[in-house]
């Protein structure tokens, strides 16, 4: 039975992501692209501590938008920033450390 290296609970009770996510501080901004498009940029999530990727494959189904990883920033296309709030707090994060800007 694997252990965790973090908590040392086997790997299937492991809670370091749930904890990591509570105490996560992420902004949630808007910026405004070429030819007058606008994207939504999540900042604020460390690579080490959750999977980016999957993070990403979530919210762009869920905003069905696309989107990209760049420097542990995630950037969706379009003006998405209460639904990514709402995402965000459905899945653990803490209300109170979220901003949107």
């Amino acid at each position: 039975m694997a252990v965790c290296d973090k908590c040392g609970l086997p790997e299937d009770l492991c809670v370091c992501e749930e904890i990591v996510k509570e105490s996560m501080r992420v902004k949630i901004t808007l910026d405004k692209r070429r030819f007058g498009k606008v994207a939504t940029v999540i900042e604020g999530l460390d690579e080490r501590d959750i999977n980016l990727k999957e993070l990403s494959s979530l919210l762009k189904a869920k905003c069905a938008c696309g989107g990209t990883i760049k420097e542990n920033v995630i950037e969706l296309q379009g003006d998405h920033k209460e639904k990514v709030k709402d995402i965000l707090q459905a899945i653990g994060y803490s209300s109170e450390l979220i901003d949107v800007k």
